[in-house]
């Protein structure tokens, strides 16, 4: 059975699997095989491709069910309240009469007590058609699968089952068309906008280039038991906990092959470090080697069939309970610090060190609170908050001695559930409730990760050198959004959910049910426990990547890190060249072939529902260009966008890019700028980039006020709101010293100087930098 905290976290797994779009009422679960992100996770003996009987197509789903054994079909965790029942076809076989339940599941347990089925009948197929709501109760929030079960207790003859679907409610209406007035104040709300939140995982230099990232993040489940000696990894829970060796047996050359590609894009990478204990080993002749072989443990629920048969997935077939009797020497080694060293001092032998151009970025290793689930094979036990503590303390203090330099990140907590418990509490919790966690208990009621940086903080005050450099964590929506999924409910809940990453008001309308305002959240606990440390997202998908709500999302979150001073973020994972996911990046990052970017300083613009459009504002210090990102999210209908500036000097005339749902990023004529107001209709399911250049400013005037008081100069200096000035001081008109640099927000600035030096002094005023 899936273990619980396995379904808080979208997997690596569901990489694999195509989504097809289906028709907006319906969305097949099984036709013929298993659609739209569906997977198979039965603890039922189970095939997909049965061919006699079948009620439509060539295939059917066999299932021979012992006691409580049930076919299982997993997804990632959705809304339910998009669909109205649930329906299936099934046949009782030649000797019918089995007894069996149907229940919807989240975190590995059924939310309610489901519906049962009347015994089937013999030789016949027959339509079952339940309502969602008889199987998930009012007020639940997401699921993330249903199974089909024995009721009995004993073991059940074969049944059959096919064409499985999930019905959805009511098209919404359409939506009409609008006036939408967006207002940007470039005097207000400045910031620098950190250009590494816009970095991806695992990007080849072309497509580095292609999107001009700054930032390539090597990371995730199978870099935790990376052996760089050998040059291996051990696949966990993804792949059949299979230990793999990569093309290269040479020491480290899969590291060095990334920091290679990265570089030659001008990319930053981020190299992940194991800490776990554990890395991969392999057999003679590099060959692979399966932490659960079929033939030492007995028969699995699944298996590598195709590539490695042996290997299976630690669910035994005849209890349908995950092996926890395996030795974890089978696939992997034991290793601590010093092993670990050996590649650091190999890297900074290989590339220098940080302050030199070598690798800046040290991540310790990934998404510790479910090593658990991912890693069972070698870590069963949940970690500790002070096993996390002391095992990223000692490996970030062994890489600083190495590397000075060296920037360490982490601790990479998956999501919601590891911001809050330990990964022992995790597993305590979903085995025995969620009251009364010892973890917790023993650390004086504390949330996992505040203490983790208050911690860090001491320990980094008491070695003399800072062990956290940036504070990570993943977040990926988990209504589903992930997924393929564009049915009409999902593209709605995708426009809705990027509210998680900064909202406060935002109730989570998953199993979270809280309001998680992420960055917020994540910034404020730095500020209280560990101040001046760097936050980032490592990890974050709203998926759909082919598809235009895909990347509306992607360029609304890209939006959000930068309005909200996110310090680094890396996409899980690179999307591919030419998708709407990838072209969205490609509008803040090289929306003209020629590496143009959204601005770098980021200012105020509002919309008024940012659920259906969504505005982001940045000035350009290259320049001094205004940028406008407008994200029309809505299905239907397209918008009349009025965006009025203020204290902005622009030229007359922006540039307009654009990306819809053809999928090509198009400059459209350029539009009249005049009295800070330009408007223009842009489509539903559309990206459009407002490029507005400056004007030169004229040059600022300083006067003498009149209200100075006793030995005091009073100074005005008028100019324009939104541009830097410097006042500067001389004694002989020669050689002049800067006394402040200011940014305007408004058009004058009141100094006051004081004059108890009886030397003589000038005063000027220039923008800066002139």
């Amino acid at each position: 059975m899936k273990l619980a905290a396995h379904s808080f976290r979208i997997g690596l797994l569901s990489l694999l699997c195509a989504a097809q779009s289906r028709a907006q009422t319906i969305q097949a679960i099984y036709d013929d095989a298993l659609q739209n992100g569906w997977q198979n996770w039965s603890w039922a003996s189970v095939s997909l491709s049965n061919t006699n009987p079948v009620h439509a197509g060539t295939q059917s789903i066999s299932v021979t069910a012992g006691a409580w054994q049930a076919l299982y079909f997993e997804h990632a965790a959705f809304d339910p309240a998009g669909f109205t029942n649930l329906t299936f076809w099934i046949h009782g076989g030649s000797s019918g009469g089995q007894q069996l339940q149907v229940q919807a599941v989240s975190g590995g347990s059924a939310v309610a007590s489901g519906q049962s089925l009347a015994p089937l009948a013999a030789n016949s197929w027959q339509q079952i058609n339940i309502s969602i709501s008889a199987l998930v109760p009012s007020g639940q929030g997401g699921i993330d699968g249903f199974w089909l079960q024995d009721r009995t207790g004993t073991a059940q003859p074969v049944f059959y089952v096919d064409d499985i679907s999930l019905v959805a409610g009511p098209t919404p209406p359409p939506t009409t068309n609008s006036t939408v007035t967006i207002r940007v104040d470039a005097g207000a709300n400045r910031h620098l906008i950190s250009p590494e939140i816009y970095g991806v995982a695992f990007a080849s230099s072309n497509e580095l280039a292609d999107l001009n990232v700054p930032l390539n993040r090597s990371g995730g489940n199978t870099t935790t038991r990376y052996n760089w000696q050998i040059n291996a990894a051990n696949h966990a829970q993804d792949w059949y906990f299979e230990s793999i060796g990569l093309a290269s047996a040479t020491p480290g050359a899969d590291g060095d092959d990334f920091i290679s590609q990265s570089k030659a894009a001008g990319a930053q990478p981020m190299l992940t470090i194991p800490t776990i204990g554990w890395v991969a080993k392999l057999g003679s002749g590099r060959a692979k080697l399966a932490s659960y072989s079929i033939a030492k443990y007995g028969a699995q629920t699944d298996n590598d069939w195709q590539w490695f048969p042996d290997a299976g997935n630690g669910i035994s077939q005849s209890t349908g309970l995950a092996i926890n009797s395996n030795d974890p020497n089978d696939a992997s080694t034991v290793v601590g610090t010093n092993f670990q060293a050996g590649w650091i001092q190999h890297l900074t032998n290989r590339w220098g060190h940080a302050s030199v151009g070598g690798l800046r970025y040290y991540i310790l290793d990934n998404e510790w609170g479910i090593w658990h689930s991912t890693h069972r094979d070698v870590r069963p036990v949940g970690v500790t908050m002070d096993e996390m503590r002391d095992r990223f303390s000692d490996y970030a203090t062994m890489i600083k001695g190495i590397d000075p330099g060296a920037l360490i990140v982490g601790p990479e907590s998956w999501g919601w559930t590891e911001y809050l418990y330990s990964g022992y509490d995790s597993q305590w919790g979903g085995q025995n409730g969620w009251n009364n966690l010892p973890d917790r208990a023993a650390h004086s009621g504390w949330d996992n990760l505040p203490w983790f940086l208050d911690q860090m903080r001491q320990r980094s005050a008491a070695a003399g050198r800072r062990l956290l450099d940036v504070f990570t964590v993943h977040s990926y929506p988990q209504g589903g959004e992930y997924g393929n999924d564009v049915t009409t409910a999902m593209q709605f809940r995708r426009n809705r959910s990027t509210r998680s990453l900064w909202d406060t008001n935002y109730v989570d309308e998953t199993w979270i049910n809280d309001k998680v305002m992420l960055i917020p959240r994540l910034k404020s606990w730095v500020a209280t426990h560990y101040p001046g440390t760097r936050v980032g997202v490592t990890e974050y998908s709203w998926g759909a990547d082919n598809h235009i709500n895909g990347a509306t999302a992607q360029a609304d979150v890209l939006g959000i890190f930068g309005r909200e001073g996110l310090d680094l973020a890396t996409r899980w994972v690179v999307p591919a060249i030419g998708t709407p996911a990838g072209n969205a990046i490609k509008m803040y990052r090289n929306y003209d072939g020629n590496h143009s970017t959204f601005g770098d300083t980021a200012i105020a613009a509002t919309a008024p529902d940012p659920d259906n459009l969504s505005a982001f504002a940045a000035v350009r210090s290259s320049d001094g260009a205004l940028t406008a990102m407008v994200v029309n999210k809505v299905l239907s209908g397209s918008a009349l966008v009025v965006v009025n500036t203020t204290n902005f000097n622009g030229a007359g005339t922006a540039q307009v890019w654009q990306l819809t749902s053809a999928n090509s990023i198009n400059r459209l004529p350029d539009l009249n700028y005049s009295n800070g107001t330009l408007s223009n209709t842009i489509p539903a399911q559309s990206i459009t980039l407002f490029v507005l250049s400056a004007a030169a400013p004229a040059p600022p005037i300083l006067r003498i006020g009149t209200n100075a008081p006793p030995g005091q100069l009073e100074l005005w200096l008028d100019g324009q709101a939104g541009t830097s000035y410097a006042l500067l001081s001389s004694s002989n008109l020669s050689s002049w010293l800067p006394v402040s640099t200011n940014l305007l927000t408004s058009n004058s600035l009141r100094f006051l100087l004081a004059t108890t030096n009886s030397a003589r002094k000038f005063y000027r005023s220039q923008q800066s930098p002139p």
